[in-house]
């Protein structure tokens, strides 16, 4: 996992969430309020549900277009359930919380891939990139 996590706040706005997300170069932030984790918001969030919707992102908050139901793991978890979970779920960051409930860390799919066998990277890959919904053709 990787421990040096960058956040954003709650009420912050879509394009400070933005700017964060390019200056660190980085896909998702994890949101807090007041230490707390209370969300996630990816560039996907932020194209299909702010941008798509006509939002203006400079006055709508993160916490307007942001993912609340976050699943988690615990630091100690052994990677083949983290995997696991990002595979079932089809996520591809998995926040890590210590046994405070404090955001601690994040496994991503490059994580993933770094130190797991082949096989866990390309079934959890697998698993993540299938459809929920079927395609529509544009």
């Amino acid at each position: 996992m990787c421990d040096c996590v960058e956040t954003v706040r709650v009420r912050a706005s879509v394009k400070e969430a933005a700017g964060r997300m390019r200056a660190f170069d980085v896909g998702a932030l994890p949101v807090c309020d007041q230490g707390n984790l209370v969300g996630i918001i990816t560039d996907r969030d932020i194209a299909v549900r702010a941008v798509a919707a006509g939002k203006d992102a400079a006055s709508t908050s993160v916490n307007d277009v942001m993912s609340q139901d976050v699943i988690c793991c615990r630091p100690d978890q052994d990677v083949e359930i983290a995997a696991r979970v990002m595979q079932v779920n089809q996520i591809r960051r998995l926040p890590v919380l210590d046994e405070m409930g404090q955001l601690c860390g994040i496994i991503s799919l490059g994580d993933l891939a770094r130190i797991s066998p082949e096989d866990t990277i390309g079934r959890v890959l697998s698993g993540i990139v299938q459809p929920i919904h079927a395609l529509h053709s544009y």
